[in-house]
């Protein structure tokens, strides 16, 4: 049911994304078919995200920090070894370097963009430095200099992509461009199956060896070879029912999140109260949501609730966290003071963003 402002409009709420006719008739259809856990319909789902990144190697999964976790444990990271990572992100991409038992050691952003700084990495990179974890916030590319800087030190990159399916540099799709990358389907990303994630990979290598993590580390469910360590890490064929027509749909997907956010872009260009933090959108890039900054967010925040329209603040850094204080990072506090988002999402009508641009424009 839809929350009303003092009874006059419904509340524009700050995400809306959509589960169709699609999806639900091919979950009936798995079930009818008796495909309920792990099958053909999560290899199904595999192939249509391989062939949507241009990628051969796809592995479905539970969720976003799993696909993490697994990543890391493919690549042998545990005690004793560094994992780099920036602390303007949300805390899984920490977590899953940590539950391994390796060391995080946290890099801040730049003072114009929440991405991880490039600049600062090799000043965090020592001889137990076995792993860079970029994350491509909100579909933006990290600086694609991070790829030569792990190559020079002989460290992996796993791409934290779970806010950039589906975005792309001349290089590729993000998530295509290190060794493993990572995706979430959650239920704020751009496809959602309400939890899962994959993995995808260019090595033959390291899909056998998650495939193998996915199921306990076992070779098949016939044998039961045991390979090495893993998990029950498998998606349902029912949640897979979900992905195939959420994944089929990226295009149309992509295209309203970024029409949403340029319709933002062109409307906050005259509001010197608020800020735009960017995405190339133009550049193949996907804002999946619309994220704005400002000294007054709180005043804005209050003056937006007041006439129904919701919003979200930014997450907390990953140092805020006490398990992992420590250190300095300036500008990512800031995005953390100052940031929110506005309505979006692949559902959000763009009469609602009109709501909150009129609102907006109505502040002091």
């Amino acid at each position: 049911m839809l929350a009303t402002n003092n009874g006059l409009l419904p509340q524009v709420s700050w995400w809306r994304t959509a589960i169709g006719d699609d999806e639900r008739a091919t979950i009936l259809d798995s079930l009818a078919r008796e495909r309920i856990s792990m099958g053909a319909v999560t290899a199904e789902l595999e192939s249509e995200i391989c062939r949507h990144l241009e990628v051969p190697y796809a592995v479905a999964t539970t969720s976003g920090s799993v696909a993490l976790m697994m990543a890391l444990l493919a690549l042998d990271i545990g005690p004793g070894d560094e994992v780099i990572v920036p602390t303007r992100t949300f805390i899984a991409t920490a977590h899953a370097a940590s539950l391994l038992g390796a060391s995080v050691v946290l890099v801040d952003c730049y003072a114009d963009s929440p991405n991880l700084d490039v600049d600062q990495i090799a000043a965090h990179i020592s001889d137990r430095t076995k792993a860079i974890v970029p994350v491509h916030l909100n579909g933006r590319a990290v600086d694609a200099r991070i790829f030569e800087i792990a190559r020079q030190y002989g460290v992996a990159v796993v791409e934290d992509a779970a806010q950039a399916l589906y975005s792309c540099t001349p290089d590729g799709y993000l998530g295509t461009l290190g060794a493993i990358g990572c995706f979430s389907f959650g239920m704020v990303k751009l496809a959602s199956t309400g939890q899962g994630g994959a993995l995808v990979t260019r090595d033959e290598g390291l899909y056998q060896r998650l495939l193998a993590i996915r199921n306990h580390g076992v070779r098949d469910v016939v044998s039961h070879d045991y390979l090495g360590v893993g998990g029950n890490f498998k998606l349902t064929d029912i949640l897979a029912s979900i992905g195939l027509w959420q994944i089929r749909r990226l295009p149309e997907k992509a295209a309203h999140c970024n029409a949403i956010y340029n319709r933002y872009a062109a409307a906050l260009a005259d509001l010197s109260f608020v800020d735009l933090v960017p995405v190339a959108v133009a550049a193949g890039e996907v804002a999946v949501w619309t994220e704005v900054t400002s000294p007054q967010r709180a005043a804005i925040v209050a003056h937006l609730a007041a006439q129904g329209v919701e919003t979200r603040p930014f997450l907390p850094c990953v140092h805020s966290a006490a398990h992992f204080a420590g250190g300095t990072f300036p500008n990512s506090e800031r995005f953390h003071a100052e940031g929110f988002n506005l309505p979006c999402g692949p559902a959000q009508p763009l009469d609602n963003v009109d709501r909150a641009i009129a609102a907006l424009q109505t502040f002091g």
